[in-house]
Order: structure tokens, then C-alpha cells, then sequence
């Protein structure tokens, strides 16, 4: 086996969105799909010191998603992030949104477009600025899957989930750090672990070779977001 590339560090870490998880905490225009409090949670991340956001609100209409994308890319611009860029905003599975909003790429999933497709439709536009830096991701649920995305162009992939989590059930059991291993040296391209992260277990993911963590509620729900990060950019268990 051998040993991946050399991976970015500190760690990447992406806050992935859910409103419907705050949305006991919203009026009636929340639970029916407003984008406030959500866009609240996602500048308060950006600050905090996450390196991407990955909007995924796949049951919005595609005018609600583009304007919740727009607004999420307007207000992640305007916070200061001494020393960092810009937090990346990525689409999850709709690339058109991705495009026109100005996200930073499009993640996709096992129903989306193929990454192969994508990526062939992007190296057409290379001639275009906009698309120079745009990344394409991928979810991917077995060491088979993860190596024919890396094959067909991803830049990037998330694989998982590693530890039991409710928002994951749908796709099993979970793989646990030996598989994620095995994965992260499968390919040469960064592997986000993601499902049931924490606190707790992040530093075990980076240790099996994970090149960051991705996460819903780690980003979304907790206090003291700037101390948990800080903690997870030193490797450190929170």
C-alpha cells in the first residue's frame, strides 16, 4: 500500500449546512425554509475559521437554493479572516447553481451528475476565468468508488461515514477508520472524513491519513466555535 500524496495541513475543515437541524429554533417562515438563521450559522463558521462551506439543502427549489447560495457568498466575503482567504462556498449537486452564483465548485453526490461528465465540461472552459479555480468534489461510500472518482477528475472527496450518525443512516453502517485508511492511500487526491465527527474523534481521522474533516453539527451546533477550531487545525482532540 502505498503512501498518499503529501496532504494540506492544518487540516481542511467543512462546515456542511442542514437548516431543517436549527429550525425549532426559527419562527414558521424558518421551518418552511428560510434562510436567515441558517445564513447566521454559516457567517459565524466563516469567522470562526472554517476553510469551506458546502450548502446542502437539496430539497429547496432552484430559485431558493441560488438566492440562499447568493447570500451565503456575499456574506462569507465581507468577514475579515486575518492571515486566511476567503472561505470557499461549495454547491452540493447542483452545478448550474454553483456556476452562476460564483461558488468555489460543486460537490457531488452518488445521484448527481458523473464527476467524469463534469470534469470534461469543465476543461472545455478552461479559456474562462471563472472556472480556473472552481473544484469538484465527490461523496463516496467505498474504497471502489473513491478511486474511480479520484480517476475521473475530483479534485477532492469525502468518504464516509466514519462513526455512526443519524443524518448519515441512509447509507449504512459505518466504514470506521481502517477503511478510511485504506482510501486515504488509495488515492492521491484529499479525502474528507465525514459521519458522526467530533471533538472527540477528529484527531484519530487525521491520523488514518484524512486530509481535514467535514461535519454538520461539530460546525453547526457548538459554542465556542473559534476554541473547537483552533483546537482541530492543531490536531488536537476538543
Amino acid at each position: 500500500m502505498s503512501r498518499p500524496a503529501k496532504l494540506p495541513r492544518p487540516p481542511i475543515l467543512c462546515y456542511v449546512t442542514d437548516r431543517k437541524s436549527i429550525a425549532s429554533e426559527g419562527s414558521s417562515e424558518d421551518r418552511a425554509g428560510g434562510h436567515d438563521r441558517l445564513v447566521q450559522r454559516i457567517a459565524a463558521a466563516a469567522a470562526a475559521g472554517v476553510d469551506w462551506i458546502q450548502i446542502r439543502e437539496k430539497d429547496l427549489s432552484a430559485k431558493d437554493y441560488a438566492a440562499l447560495v447568493r447570500k451565503a457568498v456575499a456574506q462569507t466575503r465581507t468577514i475579515a479572516r486575518p492571515g486566511k482567504e476567503v472561505v470557499r462556498i461549495f454547491v452540493n449537486d447542483r452545478l448550474d447553481i454553483a456556476i452562476t452564483e460564483q461558488a468555489a465548485g460543486v460537490h457531488l453526490g452518488e445521484n448527481s451528475l458523473p464527476v467524469r461528465d463534469v470534469y470534461r465540461w469543465l476543461h472545455l472552459q478552461t479559456n474562462r476565468p471563472t472556472f480556473q479555480d472552481f473544484l469538484v468534489g465527490a461523496s463516496c461510500h467505498s474504497q471502489d468508488s473513491a478511486v474511480s472518482a479520484a480517476r475521473d477528475g475530483a479534485d477532492y472527496l469525502f468518504f464516509g461515514p466514519i462513526f455512526a450518525t443519524p443524518s448519515k443512516t441512509a447509507f449504512g453502517a459505518p466504514q470506521g477508520l481502517i477503511r478510511l485508511k485504506e482510501v486515504c492511500y488509495s488515492v492521491s487526491i484529499p479525502v474528507l472524513a465525514i459521519g458522526g465527527i467530533t471533538g472527540e474523534n477528529a484527531s484519530a481521522c487525521l491520523a488514518a491519513g484524512a486530509a481535514g474533516l467535514a461535519a454538520i453539527r461539530l460546525f453547526q451546533e457548538s459554542n465556542g466555535l473559534p476554541t473547537i477550531i483552533n483546537g482541530l487545525k492543531a490536531g488536537q482532540s476538543i
